[in-house]
């Protein structure tokens, strides 16, 4: 950029015109007088700014023809997408070994002899892994099944030991679920109020090898992530807008969460999803693919691996615009997996998309079937954790009336901690404030939530710490808003002893408040009465504009002034005015 203008513009021609007195003043005489010569700008010139100006105005109408294009395409043609997701269950051994789970270890320590495929090693099926994942199932409105089974899914890649993986392909041991999503939850505008996302199924199965590449040929492979317990959640193909199937991964993995089954998110690499897009024009005959029981569909791509919500997103339109672009020239849609790079454009290629049949499944001889009893899911049901929309609908509603975009980040950071924490810290305000009258006491909710949410988060974003409660105990919080509630320090002193308690002062707010001399004594009448006379005395005009005019609005300009005037935070505007209206209407 920098250089085209170099060569059109001011740069130029003053370069130019260096050069030649340069040259001129060579052949001139010693200390001589003549006038040197001077070359005009060019009449082509384009100052920086001007083209700077020119590159944007090019560039937001490159956006808006884009979003033209997509709207148009959107119209014109029906993009169909169902999600599969594949999250790591909380559970302390592996699915069929007594192997630890943790993946935090040297690599390769936390292995079992099954776990490497070592020849004569058997599976044992561990009990305990299955209760998470029947708590998901509960919480996605699934339907158990009495009897399950495990299959055998073939193919051969270095971070599956055995050759096959371990699954639920033909009898999964939970069925026809759903996921409700709401315009809260950021679904497309185009879908309305409400999506209802049908589950075709939940399934246990194995987890693979990590592996990290070495260019141009080294592979390392660590084995300690073998045969970590999955749920695989299968969504049917019924969603038609990419941000609706970000907000439907988004919502599984709250769902998921809530109830305990995984403890980890996209963030920390526990829960990846797969999407399976596909298009046909609107209008014309029915396409001849069927997925899962719905008919009348194009040719699917599957995108592997997707590790954010926002890659979901981006990576289903790259995807749609490259198969709307194959189509209108011609070409034909193949069955294939392909990739995502986080910052691309478009999708790649990765391999030719295999069917069932490829993958050879087989019952496991080696498994027994899977037999769940009513009393366990009775008891699981009557344990389950509030749902994260009741316990929206619980934040919104009148005992903490609080604001979607307060309530949601309450329920959906640190996998519920901050939101017990929340609880905490509300309950505590509100048996310190039992002497307040009903409506002071419906206040204090939301007062603590954007204390919680944003001083303390705050303060925790910019010190990059994690969540931990121990770091500004519920009690210290509830008492330093106490205090700040009646009036007995302000916003700027709350806000400083937060910090200090967060730097790690463990007195109590009482004791800290007082041995820093940080409590507000009140101004008494006297002082307050001394102030505004002294207001009053610098503006006259005023005081008779407002006795004469009945301008009443500039009451407010000296309740600013005495609060600017007077020891900063002791004057207390609704008193500062009564003292005024005294003085100045009688």
């Amino acid at each position: 950029m920098l250089r085209s203008w170099i060569g059109s513009g001011t740069l130029r021609s003053l370069c130019i015109r260096r050069l030649t007195q340069s040259s001129l003043s060579s052949h001139k005489a010693p200390f001589s007088s003549a006038p040197t010569r001077y070359l005009p700008p060019s009449a082509d010139r384009v100052p920086l700014r001007k083209q700077l100006k020119q590159e944007a105005k090019a560039l937001r109408s490159h956006k808006r023809q884009r979003k033209e294009t997509e709207e148009a395409s959107r119209e014109e043609w029906e993009l169909t997408v169902g999600v599969e997701i594949h999250a790591q269950l909380d559970t302390e051994t592996k699915l069929f070994s007594r192997a630890p789970t943790s993946t935090s270890d040297t690599p390769n320590a936390n292995v079992a002899l099954f776990d490497l495929a070592f020849p004569g090693s058997q599976p044992a099926f561990q009990i305990a892994t299955l209760l998470p994942a029947l708590r998901a199932a509960i919480a996605l409105n699934c339907e158990i099944q009495p009897v399950s089974r495990f299959d055998r899914k073939h193919y051969f890649y270095q971070d599956q030991p055995a050759g096959y993986q371990i699954t639920q392909y033909y009898e999964p041991f939970a069925r026809n679920g759903y996921v409700d999503l709401f315009d809260y939850d950021g679904i497309a505008p185009e879908d309305g109020e409400r999506v209802r996302i049908d589950i075709k199924q939940l399934q246990l199965e194995q987890d693979t090898a990590k592996s990290q590449e070495y260019p141009p040929s080294t592979q390392l492979l660590d084995f300690n992530r073998v045969s970590h317990p999955l749920i695989e959640i299968i969504t049917m193909p019924q969603i038609h807008t990419p941000a609706t199937a970000a907000a439907c991964v988004r919502k599984l993995q709250a769902i998921v969460q809530s109830c305990g089954a995984v403890t980890t998110g996209m963030e920390m690499g526990g829960l990846r999803a797969d999407v399976n897009v596909s298009i046909r024009r609107r209008g014309e005959a029915p396409g001849q693919h069927q997925y899962d029981g719905i008919s009348g569909l194009g040719q699917r791509t599957e995108i592997k691996n997707l590790s954010s919500f926002k890659a979901v997103e981006d990576a289903i339109i790259a995807e749609k615009n490259r198969q709307i672009e194959v189509l209108e020239s011609g070409g034909v849609i193949e069955g294939e997996t392909r990739g995502w790079t986080i910052g691309s454009t478009e999708t790649r290629r990765l391999r030719g998309k295999e069917g069932s049949v490829d993958y050879r499944y087989m019952p496991d001889p080696d498994i027994p079937p899977l037999i769940i009893g009513d009393d366990l899911l009775s008891s699981l049901r009557d344990s389950i954790p509030t749902a994260p929309d009741a316990l929206l609908t619980l934040l919104v509603g009148s005992e903490f009336n609080l604001p979607i975009d307060d309530a949601k980040p309450l329920i959906e950071l640190d996998n519920g901690a901050r939101l017990e924490y929340y609880h905490d810290v509300v309950d505590i305000l509100r048996s310190l404030q039992v002497d307040q009258d009903d409506k002071t006491r419906a206040s204090l909710a939301r007062v603590a939530s954007n204390w919680v949410l944003h001083e303390l988060g705050g303060l925790l974003a910019k010190a990059d710490r994690a969540w931990d409660p121990e770091i500004v105990p519920a009690r210290s919080l509830a008492h330093l808003i106490d205090h700040l509630q009646r009036k007995l320090i302000t916003g700027p002193t709350a806000k400083q002893v937060l910090a200090t308690i967060f730097d790690g002062d463990h007195r109590p707010v009482p004791q800290l408040l007082e041995e820093e001399n940080l409590l507000l004594r009140p101004l008494s009448r006297e002082e307050y009465l001394a102030l505004a006379e002294s207001v009053i005395a610098l503006n006259p005009q005023m005081v008779e504009q407002i006795r004469n005019k009945n301008q009443l609005g500039k009451l407010g300009w000296f309740v600013g002034q005495m609060m600017r005037t007077g020891e900063k935070g002791r004057v207390e505007a609704p008193k500062a005015e009564e003292i005024l209206r005294e003085l100045i209407l009688g």
